[in-house]
């Protein structure tokens, strides 16, 4: 499974090693336990690169939603997860089960794992008017730019959506996932079918070898820590253990630094990239100010160099412990950076819900896992910008939208409802791994009996709530390797974080004005 970020190639790193969600359930060896690889990674291809033949080879169906006991059958682009077995016999039974018409059915059209890929595919097609997909599953961090070009659905004009469904995913849903989810103007282009969340994974053993038990690790799991008091307690643990590693994340210059882990750094700095994210987050682009080189954001670079290279080092941060970090971190993605953590190799590390699962399997830490929000450096009091400080996560996930083109939207509007049912979205978490989009439903005893995932559900509600998107406009793709390299140089042993924040500002503005 891919993930929820918008690549600019495809030689990322993140992709060592991919593997899809239904394998992560088979490494496990627990049925309906697999936590989807989202937020900024992508997978192995699928056979059907594209699906190019099998859409050309689907005709044009007819009818509407009540043609006479005949057919309407949808083609949904969809994941490779979602093939056979899983959609026909354990998902589209639930859609029917929750209002669905029995004359509706929908073909599942595989397509390609990696992201980037995905989103080309889409724009070819969508650019050539194509009535066929007629739902499209759709990146978080992606979604925006095809809003702005008119290429999705306004859901908030179909007749048929409703204003019951709106006033559902504006007041249970993660209010982050929506966002990414709607126009400049406000108005629904897709649902969001589920959301991914980072948090800080750790090695039970290792903090209890420094001291720490399992009262420490029942107040982490709602309220993390300052990095401060972070580098700590792993420094303590690094010398309390023979361990390789203190802190692994994904620091690699690619997509995942500029979307989620620098997005985190900086925003629990109280940090940002274009100023107060509740007014221009996304947008308008050109007329918004530009301030990663405030002082805040160079701290968090400070920061990241001090877990690196050790506060003797240039541009480094004092009252943090140093060394927590290996070199290795600035070449790694999310795979890379796993393996050591699920092996016994690392006390911390920072990922998306699909490395709990494989961490938290009995044959690797079981129950010594332990997860905890983000770490942050400013509280949100003393944050400058409304977003930011605490506990900080990066957004990721899916959406699905309807293919405007398609001659059955009407049909296709009444899937997207069906998909909003409870049990639907219990159903993805159980077979799939997918998070429930509704912060509600991870308090639930249903959710909880989840194998594995089951017992984090409040450290990922809780990250879900602090979730931030990516600043994501049209020309967010050019910004982001911008700030993906000059964040990864400034991360470097000889880097000035002022330096690198300086340049980038002047590349982000230059971007900006040439929109």
């Amino acid at each position: 499974m891919v993930d929820s970020s918008s690549h600019e190639s495809d030689d990322d790193a993140a992709r060592d090693g991919g593997v899809s969600r239904r394998k992560f359930v088979q490494a496990v060896g627990a049925s309906g336990a697999a936590a989807g690889i989202a937020g900024c990674t992508g997978s192995d291809q699928p056979k059907n690169q594209g699906g190019g033949d099998q859409a050309n080879d689907a005709g044009s169906t007819v009818g509407n939603v009540d043609n006479q006991g005949n057919k309407t059958t949808l083609q949904w682009a969809t994941d490779p997860d979602f093939k056979g077995k899983t959609w026909n016999q354990e998902l589209q039974p639930i859609l029917y089960e929750n209002g669905l018409s029995k004359d509706i059915e929908v073909e599942i059209l595989a397509g390609p794992s990696v992201t980037d890929n995905r989103r080309a595919q889409y724009q070819q097609w969508l650019s050539a008017g194509r009535s066929k997909p007629d739902i499209l599953y759709v990146d978080s961090g992606w979604t925006i730019p095809f809003i702005v070009r008119n290429q999705l659905m306004n859901l908030s004009q179909a007749g048929n959506f409703g204003q019951e469904f709106m006033s559902q995913l504006d007041n249970q849903y993660f209010e982050a996932s929506v966002s990414t989810a709607k126009g400049p103007n406000g108005d629904l282009y897709a649902v969001p079918l589920f959301p991914d969340f980072p948090t800080m994974q750790y090695n039970k053993q290792y903090l209890k070898q420094a001291g720490y038990g399992q009262s420490d690790f029942d107040k982490w799991a709602t309220d993390s820590m300052t990095w401060q008091k972070f580098s700590q307690v792993t420094k303590e643990a690094m010398n309390n253990n023979d361990v390789q590693y203190g802190y692994t994340f994904q620091g690699s210059a690619y997509e995942g630094l500029s979307c989620c882990d620098f997005n985190e750094f900086m925003s629990s700095w109280g940090g940002a990239y274009f100023g107060n994210p509740e007014k221009y987050l996304f947008g308008p682009v050109g007329d918004r100010p530009i301030t990663v080189d405030e002082q805040q954001v160079v701290d968090s670079i400070k920061m990241i160099r001090t877990f690196i290279h050790g506060s003797n080092a240039n541009n480094t941060l004092n009252n943090y412990q140093g060394q927590i970090a290996p070199p290795a971190v600035m070449q790694w993605t999310e795979e890379p950076s796993r393996k050591p953590f699920t092996n016994g190799g690392a006390i911390m590390h920072r990922n998306w819900p699909y490395a709990i699962n494989i961490s938290g399997a009995e044959d690797a830490l079981g129950k010594d896992l332990g997860v905890m929000p983000i770490p942050y450096a400013k509280t949100e009091q003393e944050a400058k910008y409304p977003m930011t400080g605490g506990p900080v996560a990066a957004l990721g996930g899916w959406h699905n939208a309807v293919n405007p083109n398609s001659n059955n939207t009407e049909a296709a509007v009444e899937v997207l409802k069906a998909m909003m049912s409870d049990d639907f979205k219990y159903k993805l978490f159980e077979v799939l791994g997918f998070l429930p989009p509704e912060p509600e439903l991870l308090t639930s005893q249903r959710a909880k009996e989840v194998p594995i995932m089951g017992r984090y559900l409040e450290q990922l509600r809780i990250a879900g709530e602090n979730a931030i998107p990516r600043p994501v406009t049209a020309v967010w793709p050019s910004q982001s390797s911008k700030i993906a390299q000059q964040v990864n140089g400034a991360m470097a042993k000889g880097g000035n974080p002022k330096q690198a924040m300086t340049q980038l500002k002047a590349q982000l503005e230059a971007i900006e004005s040439s929109a």
